[in-house]
């Protein structure tokens, strides 16, 4: 499916690509393309012990950053040594967006590589490998895939996990290598701050999580940590470890590192907490057959607001993060459910730069009032909250199994356009009810609002292009509500919602999408994808005009700076 959407990408990009090497003017507008935040957090709350705290970790988060370059690509570390070393505009700039897209390829051009095939003596892919660096370099796909095949138990699960990489021996057979072994070095140096950040903290919680993530960084059992995290209740807040899956689109098996350092927003946490008492109540409304859903999921998982300090690895890379619902791991999403974090400050960086000039572009001038912050912060949460719901366990042939280890190379991009989806008919749900009077109103006019932000922000998204799994599952959406008349063209790049058709539509897509991951369908994802993900004309249209609007935010951590000084 990969090398089907290339030339979509490809087309998609138009322009603002450019075949590699990039010229100094061309790498300078691709970086515009990124508008300049600064991101800020009040820490004047903060204990003494709570600010050493962060500054460990912030240290922490640099190590995190070295150790995604690797995982990316195996020869991306000597790649940012030698473009260091180049002093010219030229290196400069190459060395600028490099470290911006954490790699030779633009993510907003299909992954293409904007330099050059050797650089100092390195060979650059001029696509960034569908493998990354978890697996051994140059071994064809089918191959890994009989041997996972061939082991059976916990060999096989091991294999298929998120903490390990597939190596090949000297005598070229593969093995498994944990994460413990793989990074040692990194790793034992991440558990020596995180330790320190521990000893530093007077929270009783925080100090349990980073003392358990420290150990888990050397046994490579993250199980009672992410626990921990999800029981975390501080001031400070962080996420730290390998998490997302993204990067591996060979099998959507291993975890990239990343890290979140960043303050907790208490006020608008509280807000936020009436959300859990309505999880249960959702996942029993789903739209999916009732033998699919979960009859324990109960209100455990935690919610929190926080205000970024500092982004990396895989949190700091291309287009930012709004939001994150964590861990992956089936054991815990099934026992505690999935816990959700909103940066509400990256939210609003976000939304003052992209989407509200896009909405100007793209919506009939009577509709552009109707686009709204609380809806698109709520929405966010919502998208967040249905990772966690929905079906994470499935039976194929009897084998028990998982929507991700099904679905292969679509689960990301089923699982972000389902969590999309979902949590807009969750809203719909809880509107119906008067359930977020409160926050977002109900009647007409909140309607209005929920489903033409949330049109806007599907051009948002398309912005990226279709490398990511969130703008290959929004393309998916896009095409299906434009065929189901509940987005509406009007030429030119104008687009609208019919409020008659817009709730039959979105449900009727929810019951696909969870049907798909239920029944761990993986030629029902390929077939979906191959038809809806594309750029049509009259959405190619709207794309063009939105040129000169920053595709997303580069954040300057000006409060990290500040502690970092101090």
């Amino acid at each position: 499916m990969k090398n089907i959407l290339i030339p979509l990408v490809l087309a998609f990009a138009g322009s603002a690509a450019t075949a590699a090497p990039a010229s100094v003017d061309e790498l300078n507008k691709m970086a515009r393309r990124f508008a300049p935040v600064e991101l800020k957090a009040d820490t004047s709350r903060l204990s003494a012990g709570d600010k050493q705290a962060i500054v460990k970790l912030i240290e922490a988060a640099k190590v995190v950053d070295v150790l995604q370059l690797r995982q990316r690509w195996e020869g991306n570390e000597a790649l940012w040594s030698a473009l260091q070393k180049d002093a010219t505009p030229l290196g400069k700039a190459r060395l600028d967006y490099f470290w911006l897209n954490k790699g030779p390829w633009s993510i907003l051009d299909g992954n293409v590589s904007f330099l050059p095939a050797d650089v100092a003596g390195i060979k650059v892919p001029q696509k960034k490998p569908e493998a990354a660096n978890f697996y051994p370099s140059g071994a064809g796909k089918a191959a890994i895939e009989a041997w996972i095949n061939s082991l059976s138990g916990a060999d096989k699960e091991q294999a298929q996990w998120f903490f390990t990489t597939i190596r090949a021996d000297a005598a070229g057979q593969f093995k498994t290598v944990k994460y413990s072994e793989e990074y040692k070095p990194e790793l034992e140096k991440l558990a020596a701050l995180l330790r320190e950040a521990a000893a530093a903290t007077g929270n009783v919680s925080l100090k349990k999580f980073l003392t358990l993530r420290a150990d888990a960084f050397l046994s490579n059992d993250y199980l009672a940590s992410d626990f921990a995290w999800m029981d975390l209740d501080s001031p400070v807040d962080v996420t730290i470890g390998p998490y997302e899956t993204y990067n591996d689109e060979l099998f959507g098996y291993k975890a990239a590192f990343e890290a979140y350092v960043s303050i907790r927003d208490q006020k608008e946490t509280e807000k936020l907490n009436f959300f859990a008492q309505h999880m249960q109540e959702l996942e029993d409304n789903l739209p999916l057959d009732p033998q699919y859903r979960n009859p324990k999921v109960g209100a455990l998982a935690p919610m929190v607001v926080v205000n970024q300090v500092y982004g990396a690895g895989d949190g700091n890379m291309g287009v930012q993060t709004a939001a994150y619902n964590l861990p992956n791991d089936e054991r815990i999403i099934s026992q505690r459910g999935s816990k959700r974090v909103m940066l509400k400050n990256v939210q609003e960086a976000k939304f003052k730069s992209t989407l509200t000039p896009i909405s100007k572009l793209v919506l009939k001038p009577a509709d552009q009032k109707d686009v709204d912050f609380d809806s698109f912060f709520t929405h966010i949460l919502a998208h967040e909250i249905m990772h966690g719901l929905g079906p994470h366990a499935t039976k194929v042939s009897g084998v028990a199994s998982t929507p991700r280890q099904d679905l292969k190379e679509t689960y990301s991009t089923i699982e972000e356009a389902k969590a999309d989806i979902t949590g807009l008919y969750a809203l719909m749900h809880m509107m119906d009810k008067g359930q977020l009077q409160s926050t977002l109103g109900q009647g007409e006019a909140a309607e209005r609002k929920l489903y033409t932000t949330f049109l806007a922000s599907a051009f948002r998204t398309l912005h990226f292009g279709l490398t990511s799994s969130h703008a290959r599952g929004m393309a998916i959406q896009v095409n299906y509500l434009l065929d189901k008349g509940a987005f509406v063209s009007h030429g030119g790049g104008i687009f609208s919602v019919d409020f008659k058709k817009i709730k039959q539509a979105v449900l009727d897509l929810d019951r696909e999408f969870l049907t798909i991951e239920a029944t761990g369908d993986y030629a029902r994802a390929k077939d979906m994808m191959a038809r809806y993900v594309v750029i049509r004309p009259e959405v190619q249209q709207a794309l063009d005009k939105m040129k000169t609007v920053p595709n997303d935010i580069r954040p300057a951590f000006s409060t990290a700076k500040a502690l970092l000084k101090k």
